[in-house]
């Protein structure tokens, strides 16, 4: 006796599974904030506690580091260039350990960013869960440090002299900003990175560009005499997003007539510039990383 299936005709349509019961690749967020915000902790915690296993200074050499850097600098730049002899900049010292552990925060983020997806491959392999806890658990651990340093800071410009001023309220905005910033180019450089392993040397190269081309070692001020193509130098360091946010530092927690970063561009209106690129960076890393999350672990 023949079926259905013998004599050509249709059968009943396969029975689909329950969507409980389907595969998804993995995405770049997924199972509630309260899960992907816990893991995102986690990791951070664990890389916090690891990086200082087994070191007798332990969380010393959080600061050691760029005390080390900013004491080498400042003998540079002040015993032996005497860039600062000419036209005074008010309170230098404090200004260049302030402006170097901010940048640092970028620098650390966005190069541990880099090749953090490709660092945890086994677990990316082995276990589900969201593919955007990694690179910004490097942004969380980074912000661990940032916060440990910044109480250096604060003690430097105590010790200088400088009164607290409301104006330090501005702080926890700022650090906000460059997080936002650090965060949305460290997603994307991470997931660029899985595809086109060029990546990383090309962004130390540019790490090193952006450090000379941001007001680190001189203010605005220094630099509104020098012109790129009719426009003040002072000007387009400022459009840079860690420009603004190191002037307007400057000015928020060491000098109060220090031109902040809506002076330095020509206006308040122009402060979109900045604040563009980071919301427009910010965006492009979270979308090109969840474009490209669920083929994460087939690339690696």
């Amino acid at each position: 006796m023949s079926t259905v299936g013998d004599i050509g005709l249709p059968g009943p349509a396969p029975k689909r599974a329950p969507a409980s019961h389907r595969v998804h690749a993995p995405s770049a967020m997924g199972g509630g904030l309260l899960r992907f915000w816990s893991l995102t902790f986690m990791l951070a915690r664990t890389e916090f506690k690891l990086r200082f296993f087994g070191s007798i200074l332990g969380y010393v050499w959080t600061l050691m580091r760029p005390l080390m850097l900013f004491g080498v600098m400042l003998f540079v730049f002040t015993d032996i260039l005497d860039i600062n002899k000419g036209n005074p900049v008010p309170h230098y010292p404090e200004y260049l350990l302030e402006s170097l552990i901010l940048f640092t925060y970028f620098q650390e983020t966005t190069s541990g960013a880099v090749p953090s997806l490709v660092g945890r491959e086994n677990l990316l392999r082995r276990v589900r869960f969201p593919r955007l806890v990694v690179p910004l658990s490097v942004a969380l651990f980074c912000l661990f440090n940032l916060f440990m340093n910044l109480i250096v800071v604060f003690i430097f410009i105590l010790a200088s002299g400088v009164t607290p001023m409301w104006s330090w309220l501005e702080l926890p905005l700022l650090v906000g900003l460059l997080v936002i910033f650090s965060a949305g180019v460290g997603m994307l450089l991470s997931a660029l990175y899985v595809r086109f392993r060029d990546v990383q040397p090309i962004w130390e190269v540019f790490l090193q560009l952006l450090y000379y081309a941001s007001p680190i070692l001189y203010t605005v001020q220094t630099a509104a005499d020098h012109h790129f193509f009719n426009i003040p130098f002072s000007r387009i360091l400022v459009i840079n997003p860690i420009g603004a946010i190191l002037t307007q530092a400057r000015k928020a927690l060491l000098q109060p007539s220090a031109p902040s970063a809506a002076a330095a561009l020509g206006g308040y209106a122009r402060l979109l510039i900045p604040l563009g690129i980071i919301a427009g960076l910010f965006a492009l890393g979270l979308w090109y990383f969840n474009r490209e999350a669920p083929l994460i672990s087939e690339k690696l």
